[in-house]
């Protein structure tokens, strides 16, 4: 029998900031992966086979139920399916651009889940949710510097629209995601939800790479320092995951999730400090705009239960697999 009882707020800010440190750092350290030849699908097999390790642990330790209803298990797979997706855009941004704007545009994901909840029936987002989306989208156009770029008369920067891409379609994934949580797994644990995912999203990674889908998808580091990094992001999403799922009820997410919105902070620190990425000073303030816009958006009391349960949930967790740690 696990303890409820609720943790000291600032200690439980505490653990939810080093739990946003670690999967801000699982970030860096695919990008050293990356940037030694380490393979994108062999980095995804590497951090969700230690989570799922994990997971499967924390449900038989706490005997969860696998017993649902035969419909969920469809729902289930395509959960996985949409994470696994997510997983690889997310790291394909990764590779080719900051790891901080990265992150900001992932971090759009709760805008597009309140519009995707707006579209499919749900309640429309309140003047106010949606004054803050234009803030934050605003914040965003200034952190990935894009004044700047279409005034550039030069060549366009592929790299870098092939890595906004890839995050905008990661946090478009990650919203459908969110959506069928709280619409079509809601009554399912979300321990064995996420260990379900997590095992989709490993098998998915797995068969991808044997049929040779991704180009040099499998290949492994050429150096020592990769396979360093290989096992940094496995242990720090690992740990994280774990943690986080050990603790989820007595860190009060429903008050303190916003917290974990400093990842985006935190890997803007860790790509200045290990990485050598500096933003301009434009792109920092930008940065500041989302992370803030975004916690302001989380903390928006909006009437409509349809909708303040969606973007209620989609702030408890910042990375792909977890979807969502409720109790």
């Amino acid at each position: 029998m696990t303890s409820t009882a609720q943790l000291p707020r600032q200690f439980a800010v505490l653990i939810l900031v080093i739990l946003a440190c670690s999967f801000a750092g699982n970030h860096v350290a695919a990008r050293i992966a990356f940037d030694h030849d380490a393979g994108l699908l062999v980095a995804i097999l590497f951090r969700s086979g230690v989570a799922m390790v994990g997971l499967i642990l924390l449900v038989v330790w706490r005997r969860e139920s696998l017993r649902f209803k035969p419909q969920a298990w469809g729902w289930q797979l395509v959960m996985g399916l949409l994470i696994a997706i997510q997983s690889f855009s997310i790291y394909s941004a990764v590779a080719r651009i900051p790891i901080a704007l990265a992150l900001l545009v992932v971090n759009l994901a709760p805008i597009m889940l309140a519009l995707l909840t707006w579209a499919l029936g749900g309640a429309r987002p309140s003047r106010t949710a949606s004054l803050l989306m234009l803030f934050i989208l605003f914040g965003l156009a200034l952190a990935l510097d894009l004044p700047s770029r279409f005034s550039d008369s030069g060549e366009i920067d592929i790299r870098f629209v092939e890595g906004l891409l890839f995050g905008i379609t990661a946090a478009a994934v990650f919203a459908c995601a969110l959506w069928i949580t709280d619409h079509r797994l809601g009554s399912m644990p979300g321990l064995v939800r996420s260990m379900l995912t997590i095992m989709v999203v490993f098998a998915s990674t797995a068969i991808a790479g044997a049929a040779g889908l991704v180009p040099d998808g499998m290949s492994l580091p050429s150096a020592s320092m990769g396979w360093v990094a290989l096992g940094s992001l496995a242990i720090l999403y690992g740990a994280a995951f774990s943690v986080l799922f050990t603790l989820v009820t007595r860190l009060d997410i429903a008050r303190n999730a916003p917290v974990m919105n400093v990842e985006p902070v935190a890997g803007l620190i860790f790509g200045w400090l290990i990485l050598d990425q500096v933003l301009g000073g434009i792109q920092v303030v930008g940065s500041f705009i989302v992370v803030s816009g975004i916690v302001m958006l989380a903390y928006t009391k909006i009437p409509d239960r349809q909708l303040s349960r969606p973007l209620r949930e989609s702030k408890t967790v910042k990375c792909g697999e977890t979807c969502m740690a409720d109790s």
